[in-house]
């Protein structure tokens, strides 16, 4: 029996959207627990949910000799967590529980079934934790930093808040070998015709944007160096012989001097993939647009969340809507696609504002754009702004931060004749010589923005 099995609790085949879309990528953090540990002598195991189902997984934990069992959480699999939690218990093995989610919702977990709950980067607290338990000696936790548990007479213990990892580049790459990569790939390719890998380059998110959670890495940025990445990547390319690959960090453009050496280091060993990546558009100039196109992007994601520049001072967001539009442009100039990211109902938001909205996405014009209404995370400066408001719609175990009302704020209805006014909109903009579509579009958008007005005018 190994020291410590990892498990992450998401299920593709009962997710009806990625069933849809078929574009999974491995669980990257709890790989990367796992290789940290196996370097510290650890033996680990890794039971990659993905591609299993609940029922096998609960019949592994049922079957197996219970050991310690560490679940990753977040935003979307706290009710799958939970019940991992419940039979893993009954089955008697030590849980931990880690991720984005957990920490903020510690006490929740903890009588979910979580044994310790820890908080921030896992690998340092993980050893220093699986060390305690197979030494059977749980009362060290109080001594080990980035943890919360239960003591015997059920009150809650939060240690020291754990120091993060400074240099990136003494941590192994994560141990994609303890999971079926070219599983992930093949599922790519045979739905898109392109097999991809990922892989990150950083740690964290230095920017404050109010509702974006930094429960793991905090407000830090972390680089490895540009010629331990090269390596990385070309030993993927080597391994997995991938179409394309997912620059995942945060913001994969942060420091310019930092992409300037890693394109040239491409450039020096001959390597070149097409990629996707995030960026922020103040962080998007002429120089990144050639960087990126050098190095084969073909596709960079944009937080634009707004086209309103009253919303996105309020969200904190450090961005001007000019600065959106340049980027779009910029990416159209260099033969690079540009995705947008866009949020309805953010605190404050007015018809003006969906309106701005509308027009800004005419006028940025991105290959792609997807539109979610605003959700407020635990822990978040967003929660704390509107928690007197917010309205928890079932259960805790059974749904998530991004199903959360906000009592006042306009009905998810409202926000469906948003996405249609921009859609036509965005459809109408782009339809050069067929009036008669643009006819029938003008006609839905009439209609839209009818009801948008109406429902605007009831709540006034």
């Amino acid at each position: 029996m190994a020291d410590l099995l990892l498990t992450h609790g998401y299920f593709m085949y009962e997710d009806p959207k990625e069933l849809q879309i078929l574009k999974p990528y491995p669980p990257l953090g709890i790989l990367y627990i796992c290789s940290h540990l196996r370097q510290k002598g650890f033996d680990v195991d890794v039971y990659d949910s993905t591609f299993s189902s609940r029922e096998n997984l609960f019949r592994y934990l049922r079957s197996e000799r219970p050991g310690i069992l560490g679940i990753y959480a977040n935003l979307m699999t706290r009710k799958n967590v939970v019940e991992i939690l419940a039979v893993a218990r009954e089955a008697n093995w030590r849980t931990i529980v880690g991720g984005p989610e957990p920490g903020a919702y510690t006490l929740e977990y903890l009588q979910a079934g979580a044994e310790f709950v820890v908080m921030g980067e896992g690998e340092l607290t993980m050893e220093e934790l699986l060390s305690a338990l197979l030494a059977n000696a749980p009362k060290h936790a109080i001594q080990i930093p980035g943890l919360v548990f239960l003591d015997e007479r059920g009150l809650l213990h939060q240690t020291a808040a754990r120091a993060q990892i400074s240099n990136l580049d003494v941590q192994p790459w994560p141990a994609r070998e303890a999971i079926d990569i070219p599983r992930y790939v093949k599922t790519w390719r045979d739905a898109h015709g392109q097999g991809s890998v990922s892989f990150i380059t950083a740690r964290g998110c230095p920017f404050k944007c109010r509702w974006c959670s930094h429960q793991v890495f905090g407000q830090t940025h972390r680089r490895r160096d540009p010629k331990l990445v090269v390596d990385e990547v070309e030993w993927l390319l080597h391994t997995y012989s991938p179409d394309m690959v997912w620059a995942a960090d945060d913001v994969f453009t942060i420091h310019h001097g930092w992409l300037r050496d890693y394109a040239a280091e491409m450039k020096r060993r001959e390597l070149k993939i097409p990629f996707e990546c995030i960026t922020r558009a103040d962080r998007f100039n002429p120089e990144v647009a050639d960087l990126l196109a050098g190095l084969g992007c073909f596709r960079v994601w944009i937080g634009s969340e707004s086209g309103s520049q009253r919303i996105l001072d309020r969200m904190e967001r450090g961005v001007r809507i000019e600065q959106v539009q340049q980027a779009t442009e910029l990416c159209r100039s260099r033969g690079i696609q540009s995705g947008m990211f866009l949020m309805w109902g953010y605190e404050g938001e007015e018809l003006a504002d969906i309106e701005a909205t509308v027009e800004h996405v005419k006028r940025s014009q991105p290959d792609i754009f997807f539109t979610t209404v605003s959700y407020p995370i635990k822990g978040t400066p967003y929660f704390a702004q509107v928690k007197d408001r917010v309205v928890q719609l079932r259960p805790w175990s059974q749904t998530s931060d991004r199903e959360f009302d906000i009592a006042g704020r306009a009905s998810r209805e409202y926000y469906q004749f948003a996405d249609q006014l921009l859609r036509d909109e965005v459809a109408v903009s782009r339809l050069a010589k067929d009036a008669g579509n643009a006819r029938e579009l003008r006609e839905r958008i009439d209609a839209a923005r009818l009801a948008l007005q109406n429902y605007s005018e009831a709540r006034s």
